[in-house]
C-alpha cells in the first residue's frame, strides 16, 4: 500500500468516527459536546421537507435547536446507516465529502407513540491541525412513519 492510499484509510476511518461520535453526542443529548465536533462556524441546513428549511451557523446553535426539537421524546436515538465518503475533494487532501444515510427512533413523552425518521446528510469535512471536523452539513428528510411521508431524495447535492 503506498503512503496516500495508507493515508486514505486513516482519513476514512476518522471521517467514520466522527459521525459516530455525533451519533453518540445526539443520542445522549449532550449539546456541549457538538464543540468538539463541529467548526465554530460550521453551516448546517434542516430541510424538513413539509416546512422551509432552517439554516444554523455553528455547534452551539444546532444544539440549540436539535434540543427543542427532540425534547418531547422520551426516548430518542440517531443511528447512522450508512455513509459514502469522498477524500480529497477538490485535490484538497484536508477536504472531505460524504453522504451520510440516517434514522431517528423516538418515543414520544406524552403518547407513548414510536415513530421512526430517515433522512440523508450531505456533509463536508475539514482537516485542521491533524483532526477532522465537521464544516458544513445540509439534512433533509426522506420518510417518516405514523403518516406515512415520502420524499423525493436530493439528487442535487454532491460528495465529491
Amino acid at each position: 500500500m503506498d503512503p496516500e492510499e495508507l493515508q486514505d484509510a486513516v482519513d476514512h476511518v476518522a471521517v467514520t468516527q466522527l459521525h459516530a461520535a455525533y451519533a453518540d453526542v445526539v443520542s445522549r443529548r449532550a449539546w456541549p459536546e457538538l464543540d468538539e465536533l463541529f467548526l465554530p462556524d460550521a453551516a448546517v441546513r434542516v430541510d424538513p421537507v413539509t416546512r422551509p428549511p432552517i439554516d444554523l451557523v455553528g455547534p452551539e446553535a444546532l444544539g440549540a435547536f436539535i434540543g427543542g426539537a427532540i425534547e418531547g421524546f422520551e426516548f430518542f436515538q440517531f443511528v447512522v446507516l450508512n455513509a459514502r465518503i469522498a477524500l480529497r475533494v477538490g485535490g484538497d487532501p484536508d477536504a472531505a465529502g460524504a453522504r451520510m444515510y440516517m434514522s431517528e427512533l423516538r418515543q414520544g413523552a406524552a403518547s407513548g407513540h414510536w415513530t421512526t425518521v430517515y433522512g440523508v446528510y450531505h456533509d463536508r469535512y475539514r482537516r485542521v491541525d491533524g483532526r477532522w471536523w465537521f464544516a458544513e452539513r445540509h439534512y433533509q428528510s426522506l420518510a417518516r412513519t405514523g403518516r406515512g411521508d415520502v420524499f423525493p431524495f436530493p439528487h442535487d447535492e454532491r460528495i465529491d
